[in-house]
Order: C-alpha cells, then sequence, then structure tokens
C-alpha cells in the first residue's frame, strides 16, 4: 500500500528526491513519514508530516538538509535531499501512522510500512 521510490547512486553533496505514493486507501488522515537502515544498523527515524502538514519532524542528522512534504490529495508523500553525506547510504522506508508521538522516533507502534528504495551516496 506504501511504494517508495527515487533512490539510487549519488555523490557527496547532491541531491536526490524520494516520494512515496499510497494505493488502496487514503492516507489523508494519517501522519506520513521516513524512516531508514543503514547496512549493520537498526532503522532510525528521518522524517515525518502531519495530516495537514501542519508540522513537521526531523532528526538531528538530517535537519537543514532534508524536507518532507505531502499532497493528500494524491496520496504522496516526498523527501527532499540536499546535500548528501556517505552516512546518509541506507534503505528508506516510507511509513503511516494515525497519529504521531515519541513513538516515532524508535520506528515503534507503525501502522503501515512500505518497501524501501535504496540510497546510496559516494564520497
Amino acid at each position: 500500500q506504501l511504494q517508495a521510490c527515487g533512490g539510487g547512486l549519488v555523490q557527496a553533496g547532491d541531491s536526490l528526491r524520494l516520494s512515496c505514493a499510497a494505493s488502496g486507501r487514503t492516507f489523508s488522515n494519517y501522519v506520513m513519514g521516513w524512516f531508514r537502515q543503514a547496512p549493520g544498523k537498526e532503522r532510525e527515524f528521518v522524517a515525518a508530516i502531519t495530516r495537514r502538514s501542519s508540522r513537521t519532524y526531523y532528526a538531528d542528522s538530517v535537519k537543514g538538509r532534508f524536507t518532507i512534504s505531502r499532497d493528500s490529495a494524491k496520496n504522496t508523500v516526498w523527501l527532499q535531499m540536499n546535500s548528501l553525506k556517505p552516512e546518509d547510504t541506507a534503505v528508506y522506508y516510507c511509513a503511516a501512522d494515525g497519529v504521531f508521538s515519541s513513538s516515532w522516533y524508535g520506528g515503534m507502534g507503525i501502522d503501515y510500512w512500505g518497501k524501501g528504495t535504496l540510497v546510496t551516496v559516494s564520497s
């Protein structure tokens, strides 16, 4: 129901835009977000956006470089990633849940997960 795409191989300093299209149901009333998992590491929270785009949340590691946005009418959420670093290399997953809470930071209790898209940043 959630399909992320837009990943690829880029160089450090480049930009990339990920998108996540939802299907099968409307996610306009859901908080949407992104997580990532680097090789050998645990999954970590990246960003989230509330249902009316009224609030956004970011991990400290991406704040100022990544921007999350959504178009509820299109059932789509994006992650604009600028000034990419090699440490941003990971599989990126989109996710959706009815509410945003501190559990998002641990990736716990999320209702929906999408398949990931691989982002590789070379130095």
